[in-house]
């Protein structure tokens, strides 16, 4: 590498360090003013020798303008890193302060705030968004405050839900936690009693969710799934779109199409720099056209924080190109994400945050020598399309295994075929967008919108449906780890070429230019064919893995399960068998990962699913058994979404059943009942305190309880109804292990296993440390798929078996 290209990577470890010290700091704020204080004294030090040394004659000086370099970037790096550090000591009386409002007794409270973030809705039917507190109150005590929140809530607990958007002010009734460390919000707000829009947005956000909302509304009637993917493409809305498409657009690695990144940020530049270009504009009034156009988007799309991070990446990103050289562009990325990191340090545990700059380098970076490789291998223009997303996919790829242990396989090729299409849906679904006052030209512009848009849509849904498009993956840092080694051993079989070496001259001698030159190609080859090497073993552990979690797979598990709890993620999934027949009890939330486990149990056919509720971690996975089962005993139904997932049931041939109490029935040799809701119950809204509850028992069957996800008050009405059957061999613990439990039911069950379907690493903190010791305190063994994996359950006589898949041996239950 030159010289000049080393001198432009001197920034990145002064990003490096503010980026390590802000994430301690943001993790043990306690700590950060210990960290800042010997920080700024070295600083100080390295300052102070800096200037002893410019003291000195011209000569010395320029023999030591090496060390003097060095010098300089160490001052930078440690005043970065103690800036960062001291951001957070500086706060982190305040913040310290607000999370006292937390109280670990589920006190009430009542908070003001103004809505900061996007809504969004997740896996468990909740609408999530951020928002700045302004007011809080505790009983009869109230203050003015000022910091961030995150706010949970159920869609049917807002009073006014078209008026919740950005900028609006709501009043948020309920219990605080606090945030899990190293988060901007000082607390999570969790609307158990309700939310009111106080004020809708007004101004500029109110314009820009009208704007939003006319775009979405021009969509409908387009044909779908097209249609609502084309305001996801232009100003990145993901309401429109379906559970199954944003599914498949994940599966398939084409998810950030429809988030607002750097790629839209840059074509809206662009069109504005070419429009001023166009008008005969100087350089300044295309800069200024730009910086209007990119404040307009941001603007339009709102401005949370992720959004202004990918303008600044997007604008980081184009500047590199601008001024032609890569190596100055990586050094404006390493300063703007250390100014960043030094205004928010937050920024340093967001994922989000991390992919945008991983991103942007791998660009600037890997591009060029990943088409120059590929170009000895296949025509240039397909080498030079295909190594934009493979530098991306390379780079990002080890980050997204810590949202999902898995790796899209087909996701290069995907974004290839379905990424040239994007920009012309982003140019005319925003032209769209900005019509809104003539609706004629809005239908019409968002119809030529819907062609690419539909395209992406097509390229997602099959390219997910292909056999092995998710590789499964290792799980946390160690997943990390190796899927980066993996990524550079593919980079490097593809840039290091597979070189001639020079013949050997016949006369050798000691400065022979033949033997200098074999020396640098015998260590290039040595490296490639250790990364040969390295990516066979890896395909063939891939490879095995595959088939032990599909057709191989039956083989792992214990031939005599009753109960195999599916490892699903942060949701439920739980199978029963008995005599041959077949019951599935939820469908977790995402149908791969139940079309696993069913693979893997070597089950075709469900004769009896169970769906408790209709949450996205209950209901999420439906897709999976769509053609596959005989009848679907269901809870309440309270949404459009629910009745959406019932419907594709019949369809696909399941007769359906309303489930209340006093129900009956057989699965096998195996008696159950519906022990809860009670039959057209007004106490409890739809969702989580209506789920189904099944008692099951008898034909091989250990005496089981599955609670679904019933919070407190519907387990003690539970509990005092005189239905339940204990002891239990086997209860399935409600709602994930969650805090909100009644102990007098699990006392009165006397559960011998207590089972947790869990997610590894979610952000709730289930399951919870008083649920847990709880369940301890009345004699529960407890399982979680969370550490444990799939976790199997049967009778061996006249004791239990309890199998664990990361414990791998049986243990006999009493």
């Amino acid at each position: 590498m030159s010289r000049s290209r080393l001198s432009n990577l001197r920034l990145v470890p002064v990003a490096a360090a503010a980026w390590a010290v802000a994430l301690l700091a943001t993790s043990a704020p306690e700590a950060a003013a210990v960290v800042a204080a010997p920080l700024w004294a070295l600083s100080l030090g390295v300052l102070a020798w800096i200037a002893a040394a410019s003291r000195r004659s011209p000569a010395a000086a320029a023999r030591r303008s090496g060390r003097g370099h060095v010098a300089v970037v160490l001052l930078l790096v440690l005043c970065a890193a103690a800036a960062a550090a001291s951001h957070v000591a500086v706060v982190q009386p305040a913040r310290a302060e607000a999370g006292h409002f937390a109280l670990s007794g589920g006190r009430s409270l009542v908070v003001q705030a103004s809505v900061v973030g996007k809504v969004e809705l997740r896996a468990t039917g909740e609408w999530v968004f951020d928002a700045v507190a302004t007011r809080l109150e505790t009983g009869a005590a109230g203050d003015a405050v000022r910091f961030d929140i995150a706010v949970r809530v159920q869609p049917s607990d807002v009073d006014r839900p078209e008026l919740l958007d950005v900028g609006s002010e709501v009043e948020v009734r309920g219990t605080a936690r606090p945030a899990p460390a190293g988060d901007r919000a000082v607390l999570t707000v969790i609307a158990s009693q309700g939310l009111h829009v106080l004020h809708e947005p007004a101004g500029i956000p109110a314009i820009a969710g009208e704007l939003r909302r006319g775009l979405v509304g021009s969509s409908v009637g387009l044909p779908d799934p097209g249609a609502g993917l084309i305001p996801g493409l232009a100003v990145g809305d993901t309401s429109a779109v379906t559970m199954e498409l944003d599914a498949a657009m994940k599966e398939s690695s084409l998810s950030h199409l429809t988030a607002v990144s750097g790629a839209n940020c840059a074509i809206v530049v662009g069109l504005a720099f070419g429009a001023v270009a166009a008008c005969g504009g100087s350089r300044r009034a295309r800069v200024i056209g730009g910086i209007a156009a990119l404040v307009g988007f941001v603007l339009l799309v709102t401005p949370e924080p992720s959004v202004v991070r990918a303008a600044a990446m997007a604008a980081i990103a184009m500047l590199g190109v601008l001024l032609g050289r890569t190596g100055a562009g990586i050094a404006v990325l390493a300063l703007a994400v250390t100014v960043l990191l030094v205004v928010d340090p937050w920024l340093s545990g967001s994922l989000g945050f991390a992919l945008s700059a991983v991103a942007t380098a791998s660009l600037l970076l890997f591009a060029r020598p990943l088409a120059i490789g590929l170009a000895r291998r296949m025509p240039r223009a397909l080498a030079l399309a295909l190594s934009v997303p493979l530098a991306a996919q390379l780079a990002c790829g080890p980050l997204l295994v810590i949202i999902a242990p898995t790796v899209p396989l087909y996701g290069v090729v995907a974004n290839l075929l379905a990424s040239p299409a994007a920009p012309l849906a982003t140019i005319v679904g925003l032209a769209a967008c900005l019509a809104a006052p003539f609706p004629w030209v809005q239908s019409g512009l968002t119809a030529i919108a819907w062609l690419p848009a539909a395209w992406i849509a097509g390229t997602a849904q099959t390219f997910s449906a292909l056999p092995g498009d998710q590789v499964p993956w290792l799980e946390g840092w160690p997943g990390v780890a190796a899927l980066a080694v993996v990524g550079a051993a593919i980079g490097t079989v593809i840039v290091v070429p597979r070189a001639a070496v020079p013949a050997r001259s016949p006369r050798r001698t000691r400065e022979s230019p033949v033997r200098r030159v074999r020396a640098p190609i015998a260590r290039s080859q040595s490296v490639r064919f250790i990364a040969v090497l390295l990516l066979a073993v890896v395909a063939g552990i891939v490879a095995g893995g595959a088939a032990l979690h599909t057709a191989a797979g039956r083989f792992t598990l214990p031939t005599a399960w009753s109960v195999l709890a599916c490892d699903v993620g942060q949701g439920d999934a739980v199978l029963l068998r008995s005599a041959g027949a077949i019951a599935l009890i939820d469908t977790g939330p995402d149908p791969e990962l139940l079309d696993q486990c069913l693979a893997r149990a070597g089950i075709d056919r469900l004769d009896l699913l169970v769906l408790t509720h209709f949450d996205l971690d209950h209901a999420g996975g439906v897709d999976a058994v769509i053609g596959r089962v005989d009848s679907a005993l269901h809870g309440p139904v309270g949404t459009p979404a629910g009745a959406r997932v019932l419907e594709r049931l019949r369809d696909g041939g399941a007769r359906l059943v309303p489930a209340h109490t006093s129900m009956a029935g057989t699965l096998g040799a195996a008696d159950w009942r519906v022990l809860w809701p009670p039959a057209k119950t007004r106490a409890f809204p739809p969702g989580n305190d209506v789920s189904v509850v099944l008692d099951v028992r008898g034909g091989g069957m250990p005496a089981s309880l599955f609670l679904g996800d019933l919070s407190a008050a519907p387990q003690a009405a539970l509990a005092a109804s005189g239905v339940l059957d204990p002891p239990y061999e086997l209860l399935k613990v409600a709602h994930h292990g969650s805090a909100d439990q009644d102990p007098g039911l699990y006392v009165q069950a006397r559960p011998a296993i207590a089972l947790v379907s869990v997610g590894a690493d979610n952000t709730y903190g289930h399951p919870r440390a008083e649920t847990l010791t709880a369940l301890e305190a009345v004699g529960a063994r407890i399982a979680r798929t969370d550490l444990q994996g799939v976790i199997a359950v049967w009778r061996a006589g006249t004791h239990l078996s309890v199998w664990r898949e990361r414990a791998g041996v049986v243990a006999p239950g009493r």
